[in-house]
């Protein structure tokens, strides 16, 4: 069965192909710059890598070509061989708390959430319809980046402001990298062999969560009533003492929408080492002696470790960490310095085993009080299982 999952941005669409249940990757590409000058499109297949540029007027444009290229490239012989499309919906709110076949009164359900996600829901819908319209016997699905979080109790998701703010405004806490987080918890949990995990996920890459699971349940996750809460990261600045808006705006003259928007894509790692959003480039220059870059490793360490220091409380005790993404995977000089800041819960680093890339591995040492694995994260995967398994209960 081949499946297409499918993340539509507001200039762009995502998307891997996959065969299940064997779990092989056909074919991947992305589509950049849609409706905007200078649109391009990827496509990876057999080895090979295809670019072309081409005037991307709006999704459905780049879903046609998308469709004749998977045909004249011969990826597939037949539309039809697609049996399924899973598409990221980053919020549904407290109403979609697992995945769902998408229909027109689905998308409109979805869409009452697209002020609380005003980036994402409407490119998700857009990118639905898109492919609908392409393929329109097709199964739809939507995979919500909030569905995993909705376990959480009133005592984690609620804010101590007035309820009313709750009750009127649906203002309480989301979470979001769901569907990442339920793969590395459903990924480590069949390691173990075990359905009763208490598992620390932390999810670092450019965006960043770390989420608490009890027995595959959310206990509590970083990430808020919007992504800019929690830990600092590449362009976000995580917690933060919201008083501060208030004066700035009287400071710089600037608007509450311009600061908010500072806090999300001036801050986090770029705002404090003045060098990059990308961890890569701010651990070069810190190693080059760079003070602002060294400052800014520092301070995206203590973000994490103290986060996971305050969930393994929680959980009354962790059974195992996980780092997943980007910086989880690939940088073993962050792992460790978290690893460090967190020797309080008696967890140790083993040098040796942490010295690799993008793999799953033990990088705690055996005497290590709680275990420390690497994740390799795969969303696209999680979202096709997610549509296979509603196919066949649809069929």
């Amino acid at each position: 069965m081949k499946i297409l999952a499918v993340n539509a941005g507001s200039s762009s669409l995502k998307f891997t192909l996959i065969e299940l249940p064997e779990k092989n990757v056909v074919a991947s590409g992305l589509f950049e710059k849609i409706g905007i000058s200078g649109s391009c499109y990827t496509i990876k297949y057999n080895g090979e890598k295809i670019k072309k540029e081409v005037n991307l007027v709006d999704h459905s444009v780049a879903v046609r070509i998308l469709m004749e290229e998977l045909i004249n490239m011969g990826i597939i012989s037949s539309l039809d061989e697609i049996e399924g499309v899973g598409h990221r919906m980053v919020h549904g709110g407290q109403e979609f708390t697992e995945s769902v076949v998408l229909t027109e009164d689905v998308l409109d359900r979805v869409a009452k959430y697209n002020e609380l996600a005003p980036l994402h829901n409407p490119a998700n819908i857009m990118g639905v319809k898109a492919f609908m319209k392409a393929l329109p016997n097709t199964i739809q699905v939507g995979v919500f980046d909030t569905a995993f979080h909705t376990t959480m109790k009133e005592a984690e998701y609620l804010y101590p402001v007035p309820y009313e703010w709750y009750e009127k405004y649906g203002v309480r806490k989301y979470g979001f990298h769901g569907t990442s987080h339920r793969f590395i918890n459903k990924t480590i949990s069949e390691y173990f062999g075990r359905n009763d995990l208490k598992v620390i996920s932390c999810h670092i890459g450019n965006g960043g969560s770390i989420t608490a699971i009890d027995s595959g349940k959310v206990v509590d996750t970083s990430m808020g009533f919007t992504p800019l809460a929690g830990i600092m990261m590449g362009t976000r600045s995580g917690d933060i003492d919201a008083s501060m808006l208030s004066y700035l705006a009287g400071k710089t003259g600037k608007s509450l929408e311009e600061l908010t928007n500072d806090l999300n894509k001036k801050s986090g790692l770029l705002g404090v080492s003045g060098v990059s959003s990308d961890s890569r480039d701010v651990e070069m220059a810190a190693d080059e002696g760079n003070e602002r870059a060294i400052l800014a490793q520092e301070m995206y360490a203590k973000k994490i470790a103290n986060y996971i220091a305050m969930y393994n409380n929680l959980l009354g005790g962790a059974d195992v960490i996980t780092l997943t993404a980007g910086v989880g995977e690939n940088s073993k000089t962050m792992r460790k310095s978290i690893i460090e800041k967190i020797a309080s819960l008696g967890v140790k680093i083993d040098d040796e085993r942490n010295d690799f890339r993008g793999e799953f591995r033990l990088i705690s040492t055996d005497d290590s009080k709680i275990p420390v694995y690497v994740v390799p994260t795969d969303e696209e995967l999680m979202i096709a299982m997610d549509t296979m398994e509603l196919k066949n209960k649809n069929n």
